[in-house]
């Protein structure tokens, strides 16, 4: 399937959160399930069942993003992902011998 062929199949809705999402490679659970419905071509899943993107999409939908006036930015900085507060040090007693 290629995303160029079933744009004007897709609803405006779905088309719109596309243009905001234009790096976007999978698509979650609930826009996959209107993707799909929308299509009628092969549309390729990952192994949880949501739509996988193609670069070639992802490049037809970053074309009209700009073209609709959308700012497409890049993160300023690196994120990431796992942040978490670090974890604290327990210390146990070796227990007693007896």
């Amino acid at each position: 399937m290629s995303l160029k062929d079933e744009w004007d199949r897709l609803d405006a809705d779905t088309r719109t959160w596309l243009m905001e999402n234009p790096a976007c490679r999978v698509l979650p659970a609930a826009m996959s399930a209107k993707f799909a419905q929308d299509t009628h071509g092969d549309v390729e899943y990952d192994p949880n069942g949501q739509v996988v993107l193609s670069r070639d999409d992802r490049d037809f939908i970053r074309e009209k993003a700009e073209a609709a006036g959308k700012a497409i930015s890049l993160p300023t900085r690196a994120y990431r992902f796992f942040d978490t507060a670090e974890m604290p040090v327990i210390r146990k007693e070796p227990p007693e011998k007896g």
